[in-house]
C-alpha cells in the first residue's frame, strides 16, 4: 500500500470533516480537493510514521482557517459566531473523525486541556439544547 493509496482511505473523513465545518457540500467537496492537492504537491513534507490523518487534517483546519480569514475581510453579516465555532471546532475532529483528544489538539494547534474544555461546554451546550433550554445557559441541564 502506497502513501498515496492511505491518503485516499482517509477521504471519506475528510469530507464528513469539510461537510460540519462548512455545512455546505459542493464547498466541502472543494475544501477536500484543496486539501488533497496540497498534501500530494507537498507530499514530501510528511514525515513517514507520522500520523497520516493528523497531518491530513491540519492541512485541513489551515486552509478552511485561511478561507475564514479572507472571508472576514468580505462584507459584514453582523452575527457573531465566534463562541460557537471555538465549541464546534473542538467537537468535531474529536467526534466525527474518531481523533484522540491530543490528536484533534494538534490539529488544531491547541493545548490538550482546550480541547477537553471546549467539548465539555459544546456536550453541554447540545445536552441543553436537546432538552429545550436555552444552549448558551450556564450550568443549565448538568
Amino acid at each position: 500500500m502506497t502513501i498515496r493509496d492511505d491518503i485516499v482511505e482517509n477521504v471519506p473523513r475528510l469530507r464528513r470533516y469539510a461537510r460540519l465545518l462548512l455545512r455546505d457540500p459542493v464547498s466541502a467537496d472543494d475544501l477536500v480537493q484543496d486539501v488533497l492537492e496540497r498534501a500530494l504537491s507537498r507530499l514530501h513534507l510528511y514525515q513517514p510514521g507520522t500520523n497520516l490523518r493528523a497531518w491530513l487534517f491540519t492541512i485541513m483546519h489551515n486552509l478552511h482557517v485561511n478561507q475564514a480569514v479572507r472571508a472576514a475581510k468580505g462584507p459584514k453579516t453582523g452575527i457573531d459566531n465566534d463562541a460557537a465555532e471555538n465549541y464546534q471546532t473542538a467537537v468535531q475532529p474529536a467526534q466525527t473523525a474518531g481523533m484522540t483528544y491530543a490528536e484533534a489538539a494538534s490539529v488544531l494547534e491547541i493545548p490538550v486541556g482546550t480541547v477537553m474544555s471546549r467539548l465539555a461546554r459544546g456536550r453541554a451546550r447540545l445536552r441543553n439544547f436537546m432538552n429545550g433550554e436555552d444552549p448558551a445557559s450556564e450550568g443549565a441541564g448538568q
